[in-house]
């Protein structure tokens, strides 16, 4: 089932739209509402793991700046430190 929405765009989006729309044999509107279920998909996924590192901090499970730090500048030298936890 689908609904329809109305968007506004400024004009040089809209052509480039067309544009590709036309190259890709496929309709302004499947390429938007692609183009949204991605872009929607995506920032759920980021607000989820947002979320639960939050909860992490919560919850005291973090790595100090310094541990990190010590870690990353170990990087490309022999031996490499262990990732800390």
């Amino acid at each position: 089932m689908t609904e329809t929405i109305s968007i506004r765009l400024d004009i040089d989006t809209k052509k480039r739209l067309d544009a590709l729309a036309q190259r890709s044999k496929r309709s302004r509107s499947f390429l938007a509402a692609e183009t949204i279920t991605q872009y929607v998909e995506a920032e759920e996924r980021q607000v989820g793991e947002i979320r639960a590192g939050l909860s992490d901090l919560d919850e005291g499970r973090s790595v100090s700046h310094e541990r990190a730090s010590k870690w990353l500048k170990s990087w490309g030298k022999s031996p490499e430190d262990r990732a800390p936890r």
